[in-house]
């Protein structure tokens, strides 16, 4: 796993801190989808829940119902750069927002749109991404401090495994696990 550490000032669209910049023009690939783009978004399919985000093809739905619209194993790349906190969430006016089951939801969607071999590219203050459960293995940590007493921003890119969801396993041929999967992985 590659770990970095850069210096930027912060700014409030995550895509234009240019250490953040260099990071996605290094680490995309392919069909990208980013259900909150914001502004500056270098996905080519995006939605952003306000009207004034995004570039002119935006959708402006919340992201969770966006996501489901959207096609299984479609996209080589996934951008996730929600609200940090449950605070800035409950700014967008929904209750729904502030429930860790709605983000839970968001990643479990975005897992089933990206393609096997494909990436999650996430933002945050955390370095949690979709994670193992969700048929993840962490690739790549940026670290971009901010100095004083601002949290750092911290991007994570996941490659998706061979991963099937619990429903879609049958059990001939081995056992399945917790996470839906084979126990061993070359029979994935």
């Amino acid at each position: 796993m590659r770990i970095e550490r850069k210096w930027a000032m912060p700014n409030k669209w995550t895509f234009k801190i240019k250490p953040i910049a260099e990071f996605l023009r290094e680490e995309i690939v392919g069909l990208t989808a980013d259900p909150f783009a914001g502004k500056n978004s270098p996905a080519q399919e995006q939605n952003d829940i306000q009207e004034d985000c995004g570039n002119i093809d935006t959708d402006h739905k919340d992201a969770l119902s966006w996501l489901k619209d959207k096609r299984t194993e479609r996209y080589d790349t996934a951008l996730f750069d929600p609200p940090y906190s449950i605070t800035q969430a409950r700014q967008y006016g929904k209750k729904e927002f502030a429930s860790m089951k709605y983000w839970a939801n968001c990643k479990n969607e975005i897992a089933r749109i990206i393609k096997p071999g494909g990436k999650a590219i996430c933002f945050g203050w955390n370095s949690m991404g979709l994670g193992k459960n969700r048929g993840f293995e962490m690739e790549r940590i940026l670290l971009v401090a901010h100095g004083g007493s601002k949290n750092d921003t911290i991007c994570t890119v996941e490659i998706k495994e061979n991963y099937k969801p619990i429903e879609n396993i049958t059990r001939e041929g081995g056992g399945v696990n917790k996470r839906g999967a084979n126990p061993d992985p070359r029979q994935n």
